[in-house]
């Protein structure tokens, strides 16, 4: 058990350089994965209801209907 704690130490932790990496990138990470996961259910839960759900039946493809055509 020490070894490995002691590999860890070695690798991540006795530099700081290499510490402060260390933490930026798995905040980096934790983010990424969270906010993913986050969406996913979100989208999950609120399955046609979302304006990307819906968006095929308000709006007509090709055509812009806002009367500025010169």
């Amino acid at each position: 058990m020490s070894s490995v704690l002691g590999g860890v130490y070695n690798t991540f932790i006795r530099s700081n350089a290499v510490f402060l990496t260390t933490i930026f990138a798995g905040a980096f990470a934790t983010e990424l994965v969270f906010d993913t996961g986050a969406n996913k259910i979100w989208d999950s839960v609120n399955k046609g209801r979302q304006w990307k759900d819906i968006k095929a039946k308000y709006v007509t493809s090709g055509e812009d209907d806002d009367g500025d055509d010169e």
